[in-house]
């Protein structure tokens, strides 16, 4: 799932490098997501020149790295995506788990479905996927995920989703309450149908989310709770939704590329962003949290304290592994028909 603006997809090495670099670093990241300051402090701490492309989706990341040679030392996939990596032997056993800084992270953080332990991959950022509202323009209940399938008369062409196949579909699953990576022909038929009713009402289909609203295009959009906290920073009547529904979790797992030409380097970037000082750049940038103990106290309090990153009492999120194979072909075809 992409949880940021998407940015053009181009490379960009940051200049702050000693001339006499002892090595290099080729990071593949999502877009508009990687703190230049973090760069810039490794870059002088280690004496190494990063490189750095951006991505919009796990999908177009995955499907470059799969076709080999993408010359790339770190990616940053998400939770389920890291699980299909790691069973395809695309991730190098980096051992964060041994690393100096592992001692930072959060434990419930350790033993999660995608990397028990900890043997591949060290949390960049962590968040939920709903939706957010300029309270300005609407003022009705916003408590439920049914606000982008059902919306008021007043909402209909003025909403935006995200262009991503997983987090749209979970979010339809959600709507008409069947489980996640449901296989049930009559369940996938109902969320189907939900999508399908529900297009009409949507003004736009983008990952873009920060600048649709903010820019007025919409009222309404899917999105991300880091997103929804920088939008607020432009727009203080801008809400992120906390559903009744279990909302949709992830986390973002920074990884090395199995056979990586720099797999040193990327290394000590792992344990570089375990270190609090450091996730703390990635959050104050972004506007996530990271996983990591300690961060907080490097970061302004109003963060700390924000409701797009704080989830009420009696709500609840979930993360939702790789679905299995014959469910992803059904989703194919569903995202074929409903972008058409």
């Amino acid at each position: 799932m992409t949880r940021t603006i998407l940015a053009t997809t181009a490379i960009w090495t940051l200049i702050t490098a000693p001339a006499l670099a002892a090595g290099e670093l080729h990071i593949y990241n999502w877009g508009d997501y990687t703190s230049p300051k973090l760069i810039e402090k490794f870059e002088k701490e280690f004496d190494v020149k990063v490189t750095l492309d951006s991505y919009d989706s796990n999908e177009t990341m995955l499907a470059k790295v799969r076709a080999g040679n993408s010359g790339f030392d770190i990616v940053v996939p998400s939770d389920y995506t890291v699980k299909v990596m790691i069973d395809e032997g695309l991730l190098e056993e980096t051992k964060p788990n041994e690393m100096a800084n592992f001692k930072h992270m959060i434990p419930k953080f350790v033993d999660v479905y995608w990397d028990p332990g900890r043997n591949y991959t060290v949390p960049w950022q962590f968040g939920l996927t709903t939706y957010a509202v300029n309270t300005d323009k609407y003022k009705g209940p916003m408590d439920s995920i049914s606000l982008l399938f059902a919306p008021p008369e007043e909402l209909k062409g003025r909403i935006n989703v995200l262009d991503d196949m997983n987090s749209l579909i979970h979010a339809a699953e959600r709507f008409v309450g069947v489980d996640r990576c449901t296989s049930n022909k009559e369940d996938l038929k109902k969320v189907n149908d939900a999508l399908l009713a529900a297009k009409p009402y949507w003004r736009t289909m983008s990952y873009d989310t920060i600048t649709k609203i903010t820019s007025g295009d919409v009222d309404v959009t899917q999105t991300w709770n880091g997103a929804a906290y920088r939008m607020r920073q432009q727009i203080p009547a801008i809400k992120f939704a906390m559903t009744k529904e279990v909302m949709e979790g992830w986390m973002d797992n920074v990884s090395v590329l199995k056979g990586a030409a720099n797999v040193e380097n990327a290394k000590l970037f792992q344990n570089f962003i375990m270190a609090p000082e450091n996730a703390a750049l990635i959050s104050e940038f972004a506007g996530y949290d990271n996983g990591i103990e300690g961060s907080k106290a490097f970061l302004p309090p109003e963060f700390a304290s924000a409701p797009e990153i704080n989830m009420p009492e009696g709500a609840t999120s979930e993360f939702v592994p790789p679905c299995p194979k014959e469910v992803v072909e059904i989703y194919n075809k569903i995202w074929t028909n409903l972008k058409k």
